[in-house]
């Protein structure tokens, strides 16, 4: 193109920038952004891009060169480039980078939005100290910044990996249990957190509270009290749960059915089975809907690991609930007489 005596645009030198940047070419990389540093302001697009390229390689330090560049010049996309930045060092787990460029941007005089202080959140709950993370959360409330989905469940996600379930509890009833931009969350969150710990009764009456609040129970909200029932061979609690599911007209999924499974058979009533799963479509095709936040505080049912791990590995593609069971059935009762109709 050179040769021809075409000019290369800066969309052509930002392309041949990229690809040196996500394949190591650093130097080459670095010439081509000085040129087009020097024609004109840089496109934030293309400086998003080349943020996460660094990013990825871990060239926290080229991240930071950027930044100077841009504000030694003044560009007036200087704030959003810090918020790339921050979110570049925050996905790194680069926390002291992070608040060392958040405080910087803080004493420039630019304001921290909503996304940067939900980020802030959920970084800090992944690579830092629940101290850390709080401290985050009490500055985004100072700042009149609502927490958002991500970084509720963000929160939620780290208390529940330290078993830090009354705190879990407090947490949710500070951000505000009313909040319906976040639907069935928190609610479903605070019901897990005496599920985990077996809290019967505490469990009960948060569930009457939600739907008195006007919240609608959905699959996650009855698989959460299915677990709890089933691991604490309340029968009859599971049964009525399953009819409160079926008015309501929520579909059962994987864990609905592992629950009454492992109830039954925990307990060595396998020839009990047909009749509690009776009311059930078995002729459907087994999927699992509910929220993953469940199995990181209670765990999965042994059919529903079995049951993944069947349809994993065996090439058969029209599995059903009634051929899972009668699959895992086979393999845990191999030795023993079962009295099974499948």
């Amino acid at each position: 193109m050179k040769s021809e005596g075409f000019e290369l645009d800066d969309s052509t030198l930002s392309a041949m920038m990229l690809c040196y940047a996500d394949n190591g070419f650093f130097p080459e990389e670095q010439s081509i952004w000085d040129e087009i540093l020097n024609r004109s302001v840089p496109n934030i697009q293309i400086v998003s891009e080349l943020i996460d390229a660094y990013g990825r390689t871990g060239q926290f330090d080229k991240v930071t060169r950027i930044l100077h560049q841009i504000s030694s010049r003044n560009f007036n996309i200087l704030p959003k480039i810090y918020a790339l930045t921050i979110s570049c060092f925050g996905k790194g787990g680069r926390l002291e980078m992070m608040e060392n460029t958040l405080k910087e941007m803080v004493s420039r005089g630019f304001s921290i939005d909503s996304a940067t202080g939900n980020s802030l959140i959920i970084y800090y709950s992944i690579f830092g100290s629940l101290t850390e993370m709080e401290a985050a959360y009490c500055s985004l409330k100072s700042s009149r910044i609502l927490i958002e989905r991500e970084g509720i469940r963000a929160m939620s996600f780290a208390y529940m990996k330290e078993r830090k379930f009354y705190v879990l509890g407090e947490f949710l009833r500070d951000v505000g249990l009313g909040r319906r931009n976040v639907g069935n969350l928190l609610w479903n969150l605070l019901l897990l957190s005496y599920a985990a710990n077996f809290k019967m009764k505490s469990l009960q009456r948060e569930f009457l509270r939600m739907i008195e609040a006007g919240f609608y129970p959905d699959l996650t909200t009855f698989n959460i009290r299915s677990l709890a029932f089933s691991r604490m061979s309340l029968f009859w609690d599971l049964h009525v749960s399953l009819e409160h599911m079926k008015h309501e007209g929520v579909v059962p999924d994987l864990v609905t059915y592992g629950c009454v499974v492992d109830a039954y058979l925990d307990k060595r009533l396998g020839r009990n089975l047909d009749f509690a799963l009776s009311k059930m479509n078995m002729n459907d095709f087994p999927i699992v809907s509910t929220d993953p936040f469940v199995f990181e505080a209670l765990g999965k049912g042994d059919f529903h690991s079995s049951s993944e791990a069947f349809m994993e590995f065996r090439r058969q593609k029209n599995w059903t609930y009634k051929k899972l069971i009668a699959t895992y059935l086979k393999k845990k009762f191999r030795s023993n007489q079962i009295f099974w109709n499948y």
